[in-house]
């Protein structure tokens, strides 16, 4: 008999039977079902049949494992369908009769549908099919209640539906199916742990679903853009983490066997291309989260996808042998590292990352690399990857040990193919290898000192022997420089194929690594070839071989070179024609470089250019052109920001930025840069106040100099060592009015200084005119011969630059050819500077003058080209620079060039991440330069006190240094040792702070005292080119007797103090210049290093020091000598008679000397001569102008004339085109940016 409570006890059973899978348990559950229940016929129908199906596929399952094993044909599928189809008929009466239970009924109609699926009538199954259960019983209230059963018939139904729908090639359908039903069903896993069969039908229908929508993206079926575009996937990340990983059966679709890392891969990819393609952030079924911005929120599903299969893939990889490749696992490093890049470009922000920043995303990505390292057998890439990765995080010593093994697998990778002509598919191709070479030249160049420099240049050589195979790399490469004939072709028959663009970039970086060579090294004699080999690498990477649109690296360093060899007509057409061209069509730049990549990447352009444009005395387009690198920004508050500026005066740029949104307290650009960056934006203000005091006078360049104060906080920051922005003095006189003016010329509106005299600006500047050079070159040699050079020097001991005002507009730029030297060269020169107004430039192409480069090979190796010009913001102007240029000899020296686009090709370099103390010490150093610089304004304007006090602030600065890099206990820090990613050592930092002390002694008119400050300079830096011209400057004086010692013993001339102390009555005593003709003759000894002319010499006339007068100048008597006579030695009177006779008389005693001895001036001059001569032969002396005049001079003292002569005459060329600033002031100091 029926029992109501049995009933309900087998009912819960049977479900939980069929729940858990427990097929075996569920006939006999149905048995006492019936006997129990005998209304829920439809049921124990659809349990029996449900049992039937499973037991019927496992063994199909099991026969066709075993036919395929035994290589024989199976029958047993035809026996199995047989007996399923046994049950439709009695379940259609069932499912018609039932009218009670909706759910059972909902049950035996997905039944039937399995088994049409089962039996391969697919079309007949989705027929069948029920959709949910809230479309076929719209009228169910309680849809909560469902068994657990009837939601696991949902998802049965709606994946086989889906699996129908694919199986006829209706993935569009199927995929709408999976959509509808997704709703109503991820909850089904969500809430409770699920129980076998629920787990395994949900992850059928997962795994079709996710499988389905990959196949439709990587085909673009399916936009990435539709919020909804990742709701699968997401409900997989649900499912997973609901079962917490645990090993599930099931897994299957209707193709095989699915791995559930593919799962993850698939999603893995379909949120990297949402990143890589920049698309929103689609919000569909997003999981909750605290992240405010869209970015951090994708950059959490991002590494929560990556952590997951990266686990998946790691655990499940087996170490490979030699002949295995790992392809799934360089894919993953592949897809992580494409992530990466643009994760720490600058498109994205530091805020956008998340906790930890950049530095917790390089390291985990490091973290990444080493794991798939333990996967891979001898991977290029991954050693590749690291390479990059390492450089990011400023592991410079790491990131070139990973370049190392790199190449030197893939040397040998390549020779091995070439042997055995076997592929490998795990071996980097050509363009691979070539663009990873020239990153590595890069940053070698741009962060290392000369070891690195040494270092990029054989890889330099290498890389050009293999762009002369073609781009193909072999094993033996042999050393030195490879021949660059003109009747070779760019490229020849490659092995593999290499784009045009990283050939271009591969002769670039061989430039760049000649050029940073040149600058380095200490073989003065290879340095020309070096530079002219640069010239030739940078020209041709600019070849319209390779494309029309030019990297803007490439353009500068070019410029920059020829610029630094006072090549300006070239070099000033080639940064024009740059900054002219028009921008190339390229995708994503602002994702991968950041907002305002363009403009950004031309502000190193226009600094140059108006450095360029100032060597030309071109002084107002110059500072115009430091105008345009602001104004291309078109609004200043973009690049500054809203931030408040403090401080008491600012240009209109500043104060426009001050006066835009105050309330808004925005970020600029300034705030994405790096430091590199920021110093170029630091180095334009400077030149801005360089070319300003030009102009107008080192008064009115003070006035304005607190703006440097205001600016570096601005872009670096609070330091601890906060500017003291008080020191405060009153204009001097000389510059009272002329404040107004500065804001009209320099930092005005463009119609103020459009519409400003320039002959005015001349005028204050009280420059020297002298006659114009004739024209013709028949008239040069005439006037030539008969005409010396003259060199004034108005400031005998001033700075380079208030010496280089006088003598370069105080030169006549003649010369004899036949008293030339052999290694200067003729070449067209631009124009003459004699006495012709800066603003009506008169340019003779025509005319030779003289240089130590060789141009013979740049005009002959390309082909000319004619270069478009058009306007552009910043250069407008009614007298154009390059009004009287003759364009026919500008595209003569720019063929073979091509810029008619501007683009940024590959981003070799990461963006590093140096550490904060690294970023410290060089803010530190950078604010020494600005101090030393204020303090040069201060001393040329006559303050000496406040000069004084500015160099103060900058020795406390460099003492702080000095102090936090002596008590490092890494050993990673050195005094002498820049590092890597510092322009200056501590050292060299103290030679600075004790040079501008020195040019203050002299400006104060004590010459002792700047000279033992130029002399502890040396000590901290024995290079230092402007302490070792004021130091020789001073021993020349000395040996000249211009200059005196005081007396060992106080004379007369003297004071008693209030306390009592004895002073000289005047500081100007110590200072003595003759101006009579000096009645010594010519001296008789050798000096060091330089010419003998004692032997010419046998008599000769030596002062008697005993008889001189009060400035050391006395009668003189005739000894004649004879080499026989030996060295003699005695006494008279209470003097000591020297050891050689040719060295001078008797010395006098100490308190009675007045000059003195010969043997101590010579000395003094031939220290001079040395230092001065090492100094000309550096990569950092060879184009310092000031250090060839006075080497000129060394050899005028020692009778040397030819020699004199050759230094005078390039001098003149040096100092003929010579910026406003070192040229070193551009780019961070470097050819790289």
């Amino acid at each position: 008999m029926p029992d109501a409570a049995k009933a309900a006890h087998y009912l819960h059973l049977l479900d939980d039977a069929r729940c858990e899978g427990n097929w075996d348990d569920v006939p006999e559950l149905v048995r006492k079902v019936r006997k129990h229940a005998p209304n829920r016929s439809c049921l124990a129908l659809t349990a029996e049949t449900e049992t039937a199906i499973t037991k019927a596929s496992l063994k199909a399952a099991a026969a066709a494992a075993a036919s395929s094993s035994a290589d024989r044909p199976s029958t047993a599928g035809s026996a199995v369908g047989l007996d399923i189809a046994s049950h439709l008929p009695n379940l259609l009466v069932a499912i018609e009769s039932e009218q009670q239970f909706p759910e059972e009924g909902f049950q035996a109609r997905v039944s039937i549908g399995w088994v049409h699926w089962v039996l391969k009538e697919y079309s007949l199954a989705l027929e069948r099919l029920p959709g949910n259960f809230d479309q076929e019983y719209p009228g169910y209230e309680n849809l909560d209640a469902l068994s657990e059963w009837t939601k696991v018939c949902a998802l049965k139904s709606s994946y086989l539906r889906a699996n129908c729908m694919a199986r006829n090639g209706q993935r569009d359908g199927a995929m709408e199916i999976f959509a509808l039903a997704l709703p109503s069903l991820s909850a089904v896993w969500a809430t409770k742990p699920a129980r076998q069969q629920l787990r395994y039908w949900a992850e059928l229908f997962l795994t079709e679903y996710c499988m389905l929508a990959s196949q439709a993206i990587r085909e673009n079926d399916q936009a990435l853009s539709d919020p909804n575009c990742l709701a699968c996937f997401r409900a997989w990340s649900s499912y997973w983490a609901g079962t917490k990983g645990t090993p599930l059966p099931g897994g299957y679709g209707f193709k095989g066997s699915v791995p559930r890392r593919q799962v993850w891969s698939e999603y893995y990819f379909a949120v990297s291309e949402i990143l890589q393609r920049d698309l929103p952030f689609p919000t569909g079924y997003a999981p909750a989260s605290n992240d405010s911005s869209a970015r951090n929120q994708l950059r959490t599903e991002l590494k929560k996808v990556e952590t997951i299969y990266q686990a998946l893939l790691y655990n499940e990889t087996r170490f490979p042998r030699a002949d295995e490749e790992r392809a799934e696992v360089e894919d993953f490093v592949d897809r992580v590292m494409q992530n990466w890049i643009i994760l720490n470009g600058r498109g994205w922000r530091e805020q956008d990352l998340g906790a930890g920043g950049r530095d917790s995303l390089c390291h985990g990505v490091l973290d990444t690399l080493y794991h798939a390292a333990t996967k891979t057998y001898h991977s290029t890439a991954i050693l590749r990857h690291l390479f990059t990765v390492h450089l990011a995080v400023a592991e410079f010593d790491l990131a070139f040990m990973s370049f190392d093994s790199y190449f030197e697998l893939v040397k040998k990778g390549k020779a091995r193919v070439d042997k055995t002509g076997h592929p490998e598919p795990a071996l980097d191709d050509d363009a691979t290898l070539l663009e990873t070479i020239s990153a590595c030249i890069a940053a070698l160049c741009r962060y290392g000192g000369k070891q690195a420099a040494e270092k990029a240049r054989n890889l330099a050589i290498e890389l050009e022997n293999s762009l002369e195979r073609g781009g193909h790399l072999g094993l033996n490469v042999e050393d030195g420089f490879a021949p660059l004939r003109e009747d070779r072709p760019l490229s020849a028959t490659p092995k593999s194929e290499v784009p045009p663009n990283i050939l271009a970039l591969a002769w670039q970086s061989v430039g760049l690594a000649h050029a940073q060579w040149a600058r380095v090294t200490y073989d003065s004699e290879s340095r020309m070839q070096t530079q002219e080999k640069a010239i030739l690498c940078l020209r041709k990477s600019l070849s319209p071989e390779f494309g029309n649109a030019a990297d803007i690296k490439g353009v500068f360093a070019l410029g920059l070179l020829y610029a630094e060899q006072r090549k300006l007509t070239i070099g000033i057409e080639l940064v024009k024609t740059a900054l002219l061209a028009g921008k190339a069509t390229e995708e994503n730049q602002e994702l991968y470089n950041g907002p305002y990549w363009r403009e950004r990447s031309l502000i190193p352009l226009w600094h140059l250019l108006a450095l360029m444009l100032s060597a030309r005395q071109e002084y107002v387009m110059a500072a115009r052109a430091c105008e345009g690198a602001i104004e291309q920004f078109k609004d200043p508050q973009a690049l500054f920001g809203g931030q408040s500026l403090n401080g008491q005066y600012r240009s209109d740029h500043l104060n426009e930025v001050g006066a835009k949104d105050e309330k808004a307290g925005g970020r600029g650009i300034v705030d994405e840069m790096d430091d590199y960056e920021k110093e170029g934006v630091l180095e334009i203000k400077m030149t801005q106040l360089a070319i300003l005091e030009l102009m107008e006078g080192p008064a009115v360049a003070v006035n304005n100099s607190s703006e440097l104060l205001t600016l570096f906080p601005r872009l670096f920051g609070d330091i601890e060592q906060k500017p003291d922005t008080a020191l405060k003095v009153e204009p001097p006189k000389s510059s009272a009015g002329t404040l107004r003016s500065i804001r009209g010329s320099v930092f005005g509106s463009r119609s103020e200084k459009t519409g400003r005299s320039r002959q005015t600006v001349l005028n204050n500047e009280k420059m020297a005119t002298i006659p114009s050079r004739p024209a013709t070159s028949q008239t040069v040699q005439s006037v030539a011969t008969t005409v010396a050079p003259t060199i004034q020097v108005t400031n005998e001991y001033g700075d380079p630059r208030s010496s280089r005002r006088s003598r370069k507009s105080d030169s006549i730029n003649r010369r004899s050819e036949s008293n030339r030297r052999a290694s200067l060269r003729k070449r067209e020169r631009s124009e003459s500077r004699g006495g012709a107004p800066p603003h009506q430039p008169s340019v003779v192409d025509g005319e030779k003058f003289f240089t130590p480069f060789d141009d013979l090979h740049l005009q002959q190796y390309f082909n000319p080209k004619t270069v478009a010009k058009q306007d552009v913001p910043g250069l407008r102007h009614s007298e154009s620079y390059t009004s009287n240029t003759s364009s026919r000899s500008k595209n003569a020296e720019l063929s073979g060039i091509s810029v008619d686009e501007v683009e940024s090709f590959a981003t070799l370099l990461p963006f590093v991440q140096f550490p904060p103390d690294h970023n410290k010490r060089r803010r530190r150093a950078i604010l020494v330069k600005v101090w030393l610089e204020i303090a040069g304004y201060y001393r040329r304007a006559g303050l000496l006190d406040d000069a004084q006090k500015a160099c103060a602030e900058a020795q406390k600065i460099v003492q702080a240094l000095e102090g936090e890099v002596s008590s490092d206990n890494s050993g990673l820090l050195s005094l002498r040792s820049a590092g890597w990613g510092q322009t200056k050592t501590v050292e060299q930092l103290l030679g600075d702070v004790w040079t501008e002390r020195g040019q203050l002694s002299l400006a104060r008119e004590r010459p002792y005292q700047a000279r033992a400050d130029f002399e502890t300079a040396l000590t901290h830096f024995p290079d230092h080119g402007p302490a070792i011209v004021g130091l020789s400057n001073i021993l020349m004086d000395v040996y000249s007797e211009k200059l005196i010692l005081p007396p060992a013993v106080p004379g007369i001339d003297f004071v008693s103090t209030a306390d009592g102390d004895v002073t000289q009555l005047d500081s100007k005593s110590s200072l003595v210049v003759r101006n009579k003709p000096d009645k010594f003759p010519a001296l008789p000894s050798e000096p060091l290093g330089l010419v003998a002319t004692m032997a010419k010499k046998p008599e000769m006339k030596v002062l008697n020091g005993s008889n001189g007068d009060a400035h050391g100048h006395g009668h003189s008597h005739s000894h004649s000598h004879s080499h026989s006579h030996g060295h003699g030695h005695g006494h008279s009177g209470d003097g000591l008679q020297l050891a050689s006779p040719l060295l001078g008389p008797d010395l006098p005693p100490p308190h009675k000397a007045t000059s003195l001895p010969l043997i101590d001036r010579l000395a003094a001059r031939d220290r001079a001569y040395v230092l001065l001569a090492g100094l000309t032969k550096l990569g950092s002396g060879w184009n310092y102008s000031e250090a060839w005049f006075a080497l000129a001079r060394a050899y005028e003292e020692s009778d040397q004339v030819d020699k004199a002569k050759d230094a005078l005459w390039w001098c003149v060329e040096l100092e003929d085109g010579m910026g406003a600033r070192e040229w070193s002031c551009v780019g961070a100091g470097g050819y790289v940016l």
